[in-house]
C-alpha cells in the first residue's frame, strides 16, 4: 500500500515539473522569436513571403471552383428572370395586338357609322383646373370648394372630373370660387347607364361611400363588376364620363363605387360641355348662348 502511494507522490511531483518546465520552455521560445524578429526584419519578413508564396497557388486553386460556381449560379438567376421577363412581355404584346385589332374594327365601325348618320361633331369642350381648398363634408353634405369662379369661366352645372372619371357638378359659383356638389352627396342625381347590359338608371347620392342606381328597369341584368358611365340623358353631362363600378346587388338594391377617391382630392378639372339640357330652373344656366349654333332645331 506504500509502495502504490509513493509511485502515485512520484507521479504527480513529475507531472508537476513538466507542466512547469513546458510552460518555462514555451515562453522562452516566444522570447527568442521576438529577439530573432527584431534586429533581422528582413529574415523574417522573407520567411513570412515565402510561406506566402507557397499558400497562394492553394488559395487560388481552391477558390476558382467557388467562383466559378458562383457566376454559375448567377448566370442561371439571370437567365431564369430574364426568361420570366421575355414571358410577361410576350404576353403583353399579344394583349396589345388584341387590343390594337379591337381598336381598328372600332374605328371603322365609328367611321362608317358617321358616314351613315351624317354626323356632326358638336362643339369641343373647354376647361380649368382648379386647387380644392377646402372640405364641406359633413353628415348631412358632400361637397368641396375650389379656387376657381366666374372670373375663370366657370358656371353652374358645369361637370367636375379627375382622370379616375366624373367627380361631380359645380353647384354654386363666385367670382374666384365654386363649390362642387359630390356625386355621394344625397342631393346629387346622375343619369347613367350600364356598359355591358345597357340598362339605363339615376345614380343617387345616399350621404355614404356608395352611392345607388335607382329606377332600373324590372329585367335589369346589372351585375357586381359592371362598368358604369353617364347616359347623356337630361343634357347635364355628355355619354360616355366614367363613374364607378357595381359592387352588390342584393334586394332590389343595386350599390356603386365611384371611380373617383373623394378622400384624396387636390385638383378638379371643370369642364364646360356647352350642353344645353339643363334646366335653367334648377341650375340657373343661360341656355339661350348654347342653344345658338342650333337654331332650328327642336327646343326644350
Amino acid at each position: 500500500m506504500n509502495k502504490r502511494t509513493g509511485a502515485i507522490g512520484a507521479a504527480a511531483v513529475s507531472r508537476s515539473w513538466t507542466h512547469r518546465f513546458t510552460f518555462v520552455l514555451l515562453v522562452a521560445l516566444a522570447f527568442g522569436l521576438m529577439l530573432i524578429g527584431k534586429p533581422d526584419s528582413v529574415l523574417v519578413s522573407h520567411v513570412r513571403m515565402l510561406t506566402i508564396d507557397l499558400a497562394a497557388p492553394v488559395i487560388n486553386a481552391v477558390s476558382r471552383p467557388i467562383d466559378a460556381a458562383r457566376e454559375t449560379a448567377g448566370d442561371v438567376r439571370d437567365y431564369l428572370a430574364l426568361k420570366a421577363e421575355n414571358e410577361s412581355l410576350r404576353l403583353q404584346n399579344e394583349t396589345l395586338i388584341e387590343w390594337q385589332r379591337v381598336a381598328r374594327e372600332l374605328q371603322a365601325e365609328n367611321a362608317n357609322l358617321r358616314e351613315i348618320l351624317n354626323f356632326q361633331p358638336g362643339p369641343r369642350a373647354s376647361f380649368i383646373t382648379a386647387t380644392v381648398v377646402a372640405d364641406t363634408t359633413s353628415s348631412y353634405v358632400r361637397s368641396l370648394i375650389v379656387l376657381g369662379g366666374r372670373r375663370a369661366g366657370v358656371t353652374k352645372g358645369q361637370a367636375a372630373v379627375t382622370g379616375a372619371g366624373l367627380a361631380g357638378r359645380v353647384l354654386e359659383v363666385g367670382e374666384r370660387s365654386a363649390r362642387i356638389l359630390l356625386l355621394t352627396d344625397i342631393n346629387a342625381r346622375v343619369p347613367v347607364v350600364a356598359e355591358r347590359s345597357r340598362d339605363q338608371a339615376v345614380l343617387a347620392g345616399r350621404n355614404s361611400d356608395l352611392p345607388e342606381l335607382l329606377y332600373l328597369p324590372r329585367d335589369s341584368d346589372v351585375k357586381v363588376g359592371d362598368r358604369v358611365v353617364t347616359s347623356g340623358q337630361g343634357g347635364v353631362f355628355p355619354a360616355g364620363l366614367p363613374v364607378g363600378e357595381v359592387v352588390s346587388v342584393e334586394n332590389g338594391r343595386v350599390e356603386l363605387r365611384p371611380y373617383v377617391d373623394f378622400s384624396r382630392l387636390e385638383v378638379l378639372r371643370i369642364i364646360d360641355f356647352t350642353l344645353p339640357g339643363i334646366l335653367q330652373e334648377d341650375l340657373g344656366v343661360d341656355t339661350t348662348k348654347a342653344l345658338e349654333p342650333q337654331q332650328g332645331g327642336s327646343g326644350q
